[in-house]
């Protein structure tokens, strides 16, 4: 049986391991990107600001995991940056249901990212797949929202489709935990805000063994959250990190003001608390490597 996964946002960094991932399973892997190919996998060509993509890309593909959006991390959200990261998002999901829904393709399955931040601010009250999205006057819970609104036109066309609401993603090679390892490195680590707030993560290769397991089982469908089931407090976290590099925490806590200053808007991702439960995944029998966050803090910074 034909084993082919077209990635959307291959080249960041899930991709990239995800793409890893798939191929030592035996997969074929080819990527769609905005630029010629730059990688050792096969690629189609796209634009979904310009609305426009290879044709045969869809035709090629068994499964699609769509993963594109510019990140939220990077830079103020100036109003331009907050429109990237919407279009982005949007034009490209919207791209793929518009081929899905033309004849002459095989897609079997289509996943698609989404983020917890559709929960928005819940303190420290446990949320789930059934818990409604935040109002959209905040701002990541509205593009999470309008991403799986347009992931869902595909699962009308009668195709698998699975929608797997991602938490803070741990890996040395990019993502929150470079800057915050950064930081307790160099001693400077600190809870921030009030350091009560909940941070819903998952290991790299959890979330990358995690959506290799909804594309192959049939009985995956629907909205999942891709979260460790242990959550911790930015406290607990902070700690949990300075203890496995080994570096005291000798600051007070950062101020909520402070980081509003540096960070504008875009603080919501470090203050907003999300106690989000894995419930749902592991009772559709996911395993994790990594449940607790010492374990997975240690598989990156274990020899330091």
């Amino acid at each position: 049986m034909s084993r082919k996964v077209l990635i959307s946002g291959g080249t960041g960094m899930i991709g990239t391991r995800l793409a890893e991932m798939l191929i030592d399973a035996g997969y074929e892997v080819a990527l769609l990107s905005r630029k010629p190919a730059t990688s050792h996998y096969r690629s189609f060509r796209w634009d979904p600001s310009a609305g426009v993509i290879d044709e045969a890309a869809v035709r090629y593909a068994d499964y699609i995991i769509n993963l594109a959006g510019s990140s939220v991390s990077e830079g103020k959200w100036t109003d331009e940056r907050k429109r990237d990261i919407m279009t982005s998002r949007l034009g490209g999901t919207a791209l793929l249901a518009r081929e899905l829904a033309k004849p002459n393709h095989h897609v079997r399955t289509f996943i698609s990212a989404s983020a917890i931040g559709i929960y928005g601010d819940s303190a420290d009250r446990v949320v789930n797949e059934e818990t409604p999205p935040a109002p959209a006057d905040d701002f990541l819970a509205d593009v999470s929202r309008q991403w799986e609104l347009a992931a869902l036109d595909v699962d009308k066309l009668g195709i698998r489709t699975v929608i797997s609401r991602i938490g803070i993603v741990l890996s040395p090679e990019g993502g929150a935990l470079v800057p915050l390892a950064r930081t307790v490195k160099m001693m400077a680590g600190a809870p921030l805000g009030s350091g009560r707030q909940f941070m819903s993560w998952i290991h790299l290769d959890d979330l990358c063994r995690l959506l290799i397991q909804m594309l192959e089982e049939p009985q995956w469908q629907g909205t999942y959250n891709a979260v460790s089931p242990h959550p911790v407090t930015n406290q607990e976290f902070t700690e949990t990190l300075a203890s496995v590099l080994h570096r005291p925490l000798v600051l007070p806590k950062v101020p909520e003001f402070a980081l509003n200053l540096m960070m504008g808007e875009m603080s919501e991702i470090v203050l907003a608390s999300q106690r989000v439960s894995a419930e749902k995944v592991l009772r559709q029998g996911f395993t994790f490597e990594y449940p607790h966050l010492k374990a997975a803090l240690e598989s990156f910074y274990g020899e330091e």
